[in-house]
């Protein structure tokens, strides 16, 4: 094999794995209503899917239930992440930045080991 011909499967392997990536983050992003970029923006979107499993199967506290998850749906916003599809909805935390709540949603999964 030459060195051309493995350089053009690792290209296509390469090619691949990042239409994989975009797929996933396209799924991830579903509910997510901020803008997401750089590298990290996967990272942050699967946080964020993560989130939304743990959430939707075990509810968030004892005021917002997973039968309301369920029935009105998850957001996250740029301020807040609420219990409907917009940022309308019954706020669920609010936070002072994107950043904030997306350093919540990582600290949140770490703690409860999603």
């Amino acid at each position: 094999m030459t060195t051309q011909e493995i350089i053009n499967q690792l290209e296509e392997k390469a090619n691949k794995y990042q239409l994989e990536n975009e797929r996933q983050y396209k799924e991830d992003r579903e509910n997510i209503n901020v803008v997401l970029r750089g590298d990290n923006k996967y990272y942050y979107a699967r946080q964020c899917a993560k989130f939304t499993k743990y959430v939707t199967e075990n509810g968030f506290d004892k005021w917002i239930t997973k039968e309301d998850i369920a029935e009105h749906g998850l957001s996250f916003n740029k301020y807040s992440i609420t219990n409907d599809y917009n940022q309308y909805g019954r706020d669920i935390k609010r936070f002072n930045s994107k950043d904030e709540m997306l350093g919540f949603v990582i600290g949140y999964n770490m703690a409860k080991g999603v």
